[in-house]
């Protein structure tokens, strides 16, 4: 994957042009992550250029982005947790220390991972894990976008029919 696109990720999702989008949700995007060294990673961005934290939205659009937030992050934990046995939870953040937008990340957590960061978060993984070719998001992820994808839209009929979860 590359183009520029990267550079404004909430713009080129508005114009059709940002290739991890899986969803448009009510307040955003719902996209697969760039790197995948835990398979999965899903972020949700905003959908208003230059909204920089939660707090620049009006009330109800803050509690849509959250709302959408709940919905990805139970996606990923449907697709994952078909997909991987060793599949423990998600974990949802909205941290905003570096990109200039609202966004929020949806990290599933495994088993499998290393003893010194399962229960730590994941910002603690080593650097060279998130520039290592070896996660980058490609084809080889097509299946875990289509289960993503699909869990996103049965949730999504599941809502609008007033689900009683």
């Amino acid at each position: 994957m590359t183009g520029d696109w990267r550079m404004d990720r909430v713009g080129s999702a508005l114009r059709g042009e940002n290739p991890t989008v899986l969803r448009r949700l009510t307040s955003g995007f719902a996209v697969i992550g760039d790197v995948q060294f835990l398979p999965g990673y899903s972020v949700l961005l905003v959908d208003e250029p230059g909204v920089q934290r939660l707090s620049d939205l009006p009330r109800a659009k803050r509690l849509s982005f959250l709302s959408d937030m709940d919905q990805l992050g139970e996606a990923v934990e449907r697709a994952c947790r078909r997909l991987d046995q060793a599949f423990r939870r998600v974990n949802l953040e909205i941290l905003g220390n570096t990109d200039p937008f609202l966004h929020a990340h949806v990290w599933p957590r495994f088993e499998w991972e290393p003893a010194e960061v399962v229960g730590a978060p994941v910002w603690l993984y080593p650097r060279e894990r998130w520039g290592d070719e070896q996660f980058r998001l490609g084809p080889q992820h097509d299946v875990l976008r289509e289960a993503i994808g699909s869990e996103l839209d049965q949730l999504t009929v599941s809502v609008g029919s007033s689900d009683t979860r």
